[in-house]
């Protein structure tokens, strides 16, 4: 899923009319705003929001926020806008935090007006570097860049091919939630990377690309489904797999991770050139039962049972239930924001059953989950194997100690986990390997 708890992040999607602004006048109004931060007064502070904002961040949101990163970094010491861009109509500021026990960056989105309408927890810096693979043999296989996607509208993207092979199996890798890099880069990980070089070590080739929401944020200021966000790029990623010279057009496999993974049956079901589809740490219920679950995994994990905190989670169950909405009609309209993703979104999603759609199929379906992964659990596995285990073209897998970038770990953790570099899992590779050669 790749997304913060919501009682934590407002994300923000930028629109795409430019405007000029005087960037000294938002530095002051950011440096400003975390001043008051800084004094404690929440209202003042509360004030520097529009009024959409104001709604979904309150005033006790907004106390329970300063009061969470004061637990983690410490007293704040000083506040520096640092940086400023255009996004659209908006402007992003970033203002670098420093706090007792460490730092913590912000961007704050203003509007027209200079009403903050945004904030965000910048991710940390990663203190330790990528590392490829042991299992990753570079002498086996090259990568070159191409494109893919309309003219005008394209996406870089990384072909593997291994070296000294004919009629090689390709995977096309589609991403989880969120903006993502060709990578799927989460920290110092790289799951698709790792991936990419241990099947192109044994003679599978792959391609990965930038998801689109990374590069053309723009295109998503109208209401938009997984259509424009996933499933228009897989279809022209699959394509342009089949062209690669040496490949085998009729083994063109699909690797869903997360979100992806649980749109990798309807791929399949519309694409009759995927031999078959990878279905990694993906949801089978509603994606609002999985934000849920992760919102009670953060609260179970705080140890903080005071009624206060309680709150703060019922409240948190009470929006994220608002997007369990099937249909729009006159109250709620297509670009109704709910979880910051327009109600037609919600509406498409909830209207599609992947597990239905996997049972289904007649292709190869490979299902896994780890362990170790708090951000889509077991239960989800369970119901898979459950629809699933009876079909002799699936193949299901449970793998105790990955988490959920399908690295192997001692414990399930939190988002801090994946600031360091661990490989994914070198028996899962082997695995997925044995299984796209096999019949």
């Amino acid at each position: 899923m790749m997304k913060r708890s919501i009682l934590f992040v407002i994300a923000l999607l930028f629109t795409t009319t430019a405007f000029s602004q005087n960037v000294i006048q938002l530095f002051n109004s950011a440096n400003d705003f975390f001043k008051v931060l800084q004094e404690e007064k929440f209202a003042d502070a509360h004030a520097f929001f529009d009024d959409t904002l104001k709604t979904k961040l309150t005033e006790d949101n907004l106390k329970k926020l300063w009061v969470d990163i004061g637990t983690k970094y410490g007293k704040a010491e000083t506040f520096d806008a640092i940086q400023s861009r255009a996004q659209g109509e908006f402007f992003a500021v970033t203002v670098e935090g420093k706090f007792a026990n460490g730092e913590q960056n912000f961007i704050l989105g203003f509007n027209k007006l200079q009403k903050i309408v945004g904030i965000f927890l910048a991710p940390p810096k990663s203190a330790v570097a990528y590392a490829k693979p042991i299992y990753a043999d570079t002498n086996l296989y090259s990568e070159k860049q191409i494109y893919i996607g309309p003219a005008g509208k394209q996406l870089a993207a990384i072909v593997t091919v291994p070296k000294n092979v004919k009629n090689f199996p390709m995977v096309v890798f589609v991403h989880g939630s969120g903006p993502g890099d060709m990578d799927e880069s989460v920290g110092a990980n790289k799951p698709f990377k790792d991936m990419a070089g241990g099947l192109g070590s044994k003679g599978i080739g792959s391609i990965r690309y930038v998801k689109r929401t990374l590069i053309y944020p723009n295109e998503f200021s109208k209401p938009y489904t997984v259509k424009e966000e996933v499933l228009d790029d897989a279809v022209a990623a699959i394509a342009s797999a089949k062209t690669v010279a040496g490949a085998n057009p009729k083994a063109i496999y699909v690797f869903g991770h997360s979100l992806g993974g649980m749109l990798a049956p309807k791929i399949a079901s519309t694409s009759p050139d995927v031999a078959g589809i990878v279905v990694a740490a993906a949801p089978a219920r509603k994606m609002s039962d999985i934000i849920i679950d992760q919102n009670k995994y953060m609260f179970d994990l705080s140890k903080d049972t005071t009624a206060e905190n309680k709150k703060y989670l019922d409240d948190a169950i009470l929006q994220i239930n608002k997007s369990r909405i099937t249909q729009l009609g006159t109250t709620i309209k297509p670009d109704s924001v709910i979880l910051g993703l327009p109600a037609k979104y919600w509406a498409d999603l909830n209207a599609y059953n992947q597990v239905a759609t996997a049972k289904n199929l007649t292709k190869k379906v490979y299902v896994l989950q780890g362990g170790n992964d708090f951000q889509v659990g077991k239960t989800d596995f369970d119901l898979w194997n459950t629809a699933l285990a009876k079909k002799k073209n699936v193949t299901l897998k449970f793998y105790p100690d990955l988490n959920h970038l399908l690295s192997p770990q001692t414990e399930k953790g939190t988002m801090g986990q994946y600031q360091t570099p661990v490989s994914v899992s070198e028996v899962l590779v082997n695995d997925l390997s044995a299984w796209i050669k096999g019949k």
